[in-house]
């Protein structure tokens, strides 16, 4: 018996529920985890609201950490007792055990935390590949983050630094402006108050920057285009504002030829060795300092609803965990 978090409908907060279920033996291929932290990630309020569209009823969550439980036939690559992390697979990390594909989990090393494992994984994961796949930073660029004081925001803000980037970053208040500058951001524009692509150009003396990247969608696609120098790669990779509108791609050449991807996690991560190779680096990172994981709310899992809201009325910063 597990309890767990599920909903029924979509909407708002309110409809997510708190409840019990058994959980089977796990299937072939399978592990069964009990979960120490459970990661909180925005993509999990489009899930609950319908902005991504699931069956329902529907679990939710995408992260977690915790301990391998039992195995399923033909798993030789765990032993009960492991410890685990995971991003991705069907949604269910809203819970306190549930049984998962064992391709989809990493091995959490003993000097990381469950909490670090849990927040990090999403998150920094998305940092990875956007800073070393998508547009691989090199030192002496100059690169735009948005959100920089969110949880996606200070991994990558940390992350460019270390890769010899110079940081410029989008913030709503003087607060997360001081948080972003503690994390590796060399330059903070308070988007509330300030135009983003005006301070981008002088802060670049009207050169622009490569890349942008950018989780807001809708409220700032057009201004971070105009932060790009010609060629330069706009990376759209969230929502948080909604969807993008459509446009005409001849935009795109008026600009300054400019590059657009829209790129999502599990696509990176689809084949094993390269989920390996992600996770390593992202772990050796942590563990360096380079990166240090900001887990700035911890929040009964239980209470996700209290976590969604907060989340999505920006009272949060850095990373945020459930724990169960």
């Amino acid at each position: 018996m597990s309890c767990l978090i599920r909903f029924e409908r979509t909407g708002g907060p309110e409809v997510l529920q708190w409840v019990e279920a058994d959980v089977p033996l796990p299937a072939a291929g399978e592990v069964r985890i009990r979960h120490a932290a459970v990661g909180l990630n925005f993509i999990d309020t489009y899930h609950r609201s319908g902005l991504y569209p699931v069956p329902l009823p529907s679990g939710l969550g995408q992260e977690a950490a915790g301990v391998i439980e039992a195995l399923g036939e033909g798993v030789t690559a765990f032993a009960v007792g492991d410890r685990v992390a995971y991003v991705g697979g069907p949604l269910g990390a809203y819970s306190e055990v549930r049984n998962l594909a064992a391709d989809l989990l990493v091995g959490l090393p003993d000097d990381l935390s469950f909490e670090q494992g849990a927040a990090m994984m999403m998150q920094g994961l998305t940092a990875q590949y956007l800073l070393r796949r998508t547009y691989r930073v090199q030192p002496g660029d100059t690169v735009l983050i948005h959100a920089a004081a969110g949880g996606v925001g200070l991994i990558a803000c940390q992350w460019a630094k270390a890769l010899g980037a110079t940081v410029i970053g989008t913030v709503s208040s003087d607060a997360k402006a001081e948080l972003a500058r503690r994390h590796g951001c060399d330059h903070t524009i308070i988007y509330t108050r300030e135009s983003v692509s005006a301070r981008v150009r002088e802060i670049t003396d009207g050169e622009g920057v490569p890349v942008v990247y950018d989780s807001i969608g809708k409220d700032t696609f057009m201004d971070s285009l105009a932060c790009l120098r010609p060629l330069g790669m706009m990376v759209t990779f969230g929502n948080a504002s909604g969807p993008v509108p459509a446009f005409e791609p001849a935009l795109l050449s008026r600009m300054g030829s400019l590059f657009l991807t829209r790129p999502t996690l599990f696509h990176y991560t689809a084949r094993r060795r390269d989920l390996l190779e992600m996770a390593g680096e992202l772990f050796a990172v942590v563990a360096s300092g380079q990166v240090r994981l900001s887990i700035n709310q911890r929040y009964p899992l239980k209470d996700a609803a209290i976590a969604h809201r907060e989340l999505e009325a920006r009272r949060t910063t850095g990373s945020s965990v459930l724990i169960p």
